[in-house]
């Protein structure tokens, strides 16, 4: 037994465990109604939305470079995937064209990256507020209905058992993008990009290439976000998604991911987007004011990156 602890206070993941082992016991000890099975069951639903689309942070993340921008896209696919289904088009054919909209945000998001050289930070800010405009146009600033069909709805909003069904879409996510991070070649390119990208050159990576395919895989994570988030409240708010980038890399980062890139895990993502919506579920159950939630969240991320540099100190020396 203390092996095992020793290994995961060690391990990438340390300080995330440490931080969740301690607001699993503050919560089952202290905040009511916190067990129940409806909160689970809640918290199960609410989970994948900023997951999906933190995972594909992580992975720009570790490649060196931002997207701002994924808030905007979250909204935009979803409003337009609405916009379509209410004029008769076929609702998986408008499951492509959200995910098609997310590609193509990602893609023009990468070249103007690596083809005019100005940081990804400022580039997507920019593009944050493009697209979050084009939005309110197309929806004339009205919520839009997401109607569904009985299949789409139990794939896409269901549950198998008790467990929700976009629960089980993040674990499958979450287990692809592991083993691309860590049993494939273009895994050590995002690394070798994000950690030196001098030296990456060098070994005859094509960095520009991988930083374009990352940002493309975060925009389509972030359509697939606004997807969950449509097809369980089954309208689309012209402000869905608005300061999504923030709580976004704050999941990551709170995950162990550096933000000057080169390192990072996914099951620290997975675990840092599902701390920050124990902490909202908390300030809810304790029926503490919204705007505290930040302030938590914070805190959290300081303490989280405290102990990762310790940890990593630690496993040096």
């Amino acid at each position: 037994m203390k092996s095992f602890w020793y290994k995961a206070f060690r391990s990438k993941e340390g300080s995330i465990i440490v931080v969740l082992i301690f607001l699993e016991l503050f919560s089952v000890l202290f905040v009511d109604n916190y067990t129940n099975i409806s909160n689970i069951q809640l918290l199960l639903r609410a989970i994948p939305s900023l997951g999906v689309v933190s995972l594909g942070v992580c992975i720009l993340m570790i490649a060196g470079e931002f997207d701002l921008s994924v808030g905007s896209t979250f909204a935009l696919g979803s409003m337009v995937g609405a916009l379509f289904i209410n004029q008769g088009l076929n609702i998986w054919l408008c499951f492509i064209v959200v995910l098609v909209i997310g590609a193509v945000i990602g893609a023009v998001n990468g070249f103007v990256t690596v083809k005019t050289k100005i940081p990804s930070f400022i580039a997507t800010l920019g593009a944050m507020m493009l697209w979050r405009g084009i939005v309110l146009v197309v929806s004339d600033g009205k919520t839009i209905p997401f109607p569904l069909t009985d299949r789409f709805k139990m794939i896409f909003n269901g549950k198998v058992g008790p467990i929700a069904s976009q629960f089980i879409w993040l674990i499958i996510f979450t287990v692809v993008f592991w083993l691309i991070l860590n049993r494939m070649k273009f895994g050590n390119w995002i690394f070798s990009t994000g950690g030196n990208i001098r030296v990456a050159k060098a070994m005859g990576i094509n960095t520009d290439r991988v930083k374009v395919i990352v940002f493309i895989i975060t925009g389509m994570m972030a359509a697939f976000g606004g997807l969950f988030d449509s097809t369980r409240i089954e309208v689309v708010h012209p402000l869905q998604g608005e300061g999504l980038a923030l709580t976004a890399i704050a999941a990551v980062v709170i995950g162990g991911t550096k933000l000057t890139g080169g390192a990072g895990t996914i099951l620290g993502t997975f675990l840092g987007a599902s701390i920050v919506f124990t902490i909202k579920d908390i300030l809810m159950l304790l029926r503490a004011p919204a705007y505290l939630f930040n302030a938590f969240v914070g805190v959290v991320i300081i303490f989280a990156v405290i102990l990762n540099q310790f940890i990593g100190r630690r496993s040096i020396s």
